[in-house]
């Protein structure tokens, strides 16, 4: 039986969020084939301690430390296997702005953004070169968090400042606002799983009420016109292997003239009752169980150790 460690917690704001992914996850789990373990930390000491003895770790953590690639470099070192994209990958993605320059380099449609590293950096001319309206958020954050939807330059000051202070110390991102359907492709090994198309409700955006609470948004399974989904799994693919993603990910996105433009890519998507990649997965068919079950095989399959073999030559020794 694989003692399968649930790392949940974390230090980043998204911390109650990965608390119920964790929560999820462990409820999930094929009781026939693992033993989930609770491991909650809030530092490097207490994942050291909590994943001693583990056959494998279950990331169920979000935001700084827990996405970025800190936590799977750790456990690299720790030779203990754990979910989802491996170091590079989690690195990139969690940086909006660097991600964005690597799909945007490959062909892919994002909208335009400006980034500062510090509120000093604050530069009113830059953003109304975007033009007005512009999405502002944490450059490293989730979950909507610190997120802020300016319509003028009277509105920008704040909403910058609210970034930074939900930033966990890194830069801001300011975002084009980009009017259209908002749309998440989930991809589970190399595959794309069906599209859902999502509605808030009550906000003009999928903010973090629409998000986590029941009734927030209407989030459904979507037939797209042939042209246009090819252009959508397209462009998800090509994020996923541009970015060195591997066994899961989810890429959002906004369909408007049938062009899809792609806001970010998620190595370790959220895990709750109410998240969008186990809905697509069950669109396909695949239950949460066995959902995880495909997460933790594939993630051992993609971190079996590689054989090196040493050719010598001449009078090497």
């Amino acid at each position: 039986m694989l003692r399968v460690g649930v790392i949940m917690g974390g230090v980043s704001s998204e911390y109650e969020v990965s608390l119920k992914t964790g929560r999820e996850m462990l409820k999930a789990l094929d009781p026939a084939k693992y033993t989930g373990i609770p491991v909650h930390i809030t530092s490097r000491k207490e994942l050291l301690e909590g994943t001693a003895g583990l056959d494998f770790a279950l990331l169920a953590l979000h935001g700084a430390y827990g996405e970025d690639g800190t936590v799977q470099g750790t456990l690299e070192t720790l030779d203990i296997p754990y979910s989802g994209s491996r170091v590079l990958a989690s690195s990139l993605c969690m940086d909006k702005a660097l991600s964005k320059t690597v799909i945007r380099s490959r062909g892919i449609a994002t909208p335009d953004w400006v980034c500062w590293d510090r509120v000093d950096e604050y530069d009113p001319d830059a953003v109304a070169r975007l033009g007005y309206p512009v999405m502002v958020k944490p450059n490293s954050g989730g979950s909507s968090i610190g997120m802020s939807k300016v319509r003028g330059p009277e509105e920008l000051r704040a909403a910058v400042e609210k970034a930074f202070a939900h930033a966990d110390g890194g830069a801001v991102l300011i975002e084009s606002y980009t009017s259209g359907q908002e749309i998440t492709c989930s991809i589970l090994e190399g595959e794309l799983l069906p599209v859902i198309g999502i509605q808030s409700l009550g906000a003009d955006w999928f903010d973090y009420t629409a998000k986590y609470e029941q009734g927030g948004a209407e989030e459904r399974i979507i037939r797209l016109p042939e042209a246009v989904e090819a252009r959508v799994r397209d462009a998800a693919l090509t994020c996923y292997r541009a970015l060195k993603c591997a066994v899961y990910a989810r890429v959002d996105m906004l369909l408007k003239d049938g062009i899809p433009y792609v806001l970010e890519v998620n190595t370790l998507p959220g895990m709750t009752a109410t998240s969008l990649l186990p809905q697509s997965a069950q669109a396909a068919g695949i239950s949460f169980d066995q959902l995880l079950d495909r997460i933790i095989t594939g993630s051992l399959q993609v971190q079996q150790p590689q054989q090196v073999h040493y050719v010598m030559q001449g009078g090497g020794r």
